[in-house]
């Protein structure tokens, strides 16, 4: 079993871990997602081991879906026994993952880690990233005229009109009963998800949405108590093992506590089309940068022909420039749209000062 070490850090590192923080905030804040499908690539990049950067990433942010999750249900957008239940089976999920994880750490050590995330980050961006540019597509074509709530899906209504005695919980946000049976796998493959790359939402979000019934504001909102408790569960499994870095967290916590405010406040000035565009973009930005890193991992771990060092450095500095890319686009279309928003909100606001003339 080899020990995983943390990184050293400098005052130089403390501040790029602010910094990606900040901007993993607001792109969390603007496209309503956690943003760990940016920080803990970033986290790796800096030199954490997959392992630490997964459950560093975990440890930061149930904190912020607690506050967020609290916030949110003063507007009643939480359906908290939903987000309980599914909270309860995700923290299973958590477990099994975490034990995947530490399984492929004892046996492989930290690249081994750092492969098996890469790997989960590249399936799981690719799938999502290409259903969310899908729906820019669509929502753009569609222009003004694109609805402002999704329909009941066939499948949801189906899932609320199966009744099996002593399994059924009200749901608040589906408005309808819901077996318990088809919470067990939403719940512990969001867990499962989570563990892996420390996002679980990419599974959460959708399944309350178009399995369950439940509206996109309501699923968003609990999807922060599900968040919550694994990021608790996450956070006690990962640093029973040693692997949580609290400084990291800090850091990273630091940086995006900021950073989500301007992000939702950049929102306030853009289409959906636009917010879809910016999140799939990312994504795929992501993914692709994680490509480079895979060659060193498969050479290092002897399943491949190991390449020569200085072709490893230059992959990996090829990955690090993508991922400097996808902070950067993400970083200026949050800006961009929200001093665009801010001078048109000025614009539309100025004091007219119209001279009137004396006539004599």
């Amino acid at each position: 079993m080899e020990l995983i070490n943390f990184i050293d850090i400098t005052p130089t590192t403390a501040i790029l871990l602010i910094l990606v923080g900040f901007v993993g905030g607001m792109v969390s804040g603007f496209i309503g997602s956690g943003g760990a499908f940016v920080l803990t690539p970033a986290m790796m990049t800096l030199g954490a081991p997959g392992i630490v950067a997964v459950a560093s990433n975990i440890c930061h942010k149930f904190p912020k879906a607690l506050v967020g999750a609290v916030k949110r249900n003063k507007y009643g957008q939480v359906d908290v026994k939903l987000g309980l239940v599914l909270g309860l089976f995700a923290e299973a999920g958590v477990l099994f993952g975490k034990h995947v994880m530490t399984d492929i750490k004892n046996a492989f050590g930290a690249v081994g880690t750092d492969l098996y995330v890469s790997v989960m980050f590249i399936v799981t961006l690719a799938i999502v990233g290409g259903f969310v540019f899908r729906d820019y597509r669509k929502l753009r074509a569609m222009g003004d005229d694109a609805p402002e709530t999704i329909q009941l899906t066939r499948l949801a209504r189906w899932v609320q009109s199966v009744k099996i005695p002593g399994t059924m919980i009200y749901s608040k946000g589906a408005q309808a009963e819901i077996s318990v049976l088809f919470l067990v796998p939403i719940g512990f493959a969001t867990g499962f998800l989570a563990s892996a790359i420390a996002v679980g939402g990419f599974i959460g979000v959708p399944a309350m949405i178009y399995i369950l019934g439940v509206p996109a504001i309501m699923a968003t909102a609990t999807e922060l108590v599900i968040a919550f408790i694994m990021g608790l569960g996450g956070t006690i499994f990962y640093g029973l093992e040693g692997v949580v870095d609290i400084r990291l967290a800090m850091l990273i916590l630091l940086g995006s506590l900021f950073g989500i405010q301007v992000g939702a406040i950049g929102t306030t000035y853009v289409k959906d089309y636009q917010v879809k565009f910016t999140m799939a973009v990312i994504m795929l930005t992501v993914l692709f940068s994680r490509f480079f890193y895979i060659p060193g991992y498969l050479g290092t771990l002897g399943v491949m022909e190991p390449l020569p060092a200085s072709t490893v450095q230059v992959l990996k500095w090829t990955g690090d420039g993508v991922l400097a890319l996808a902070l950067i686009v993400g970083a200026w279309t949050v800006l961009h749209a929200l001093f665009k928003g801010i001078r048109e909100h000025k614009r539309q606001h100025k004091p007219h000062t119209d001279i009137v003339g004396v006539t004599e």
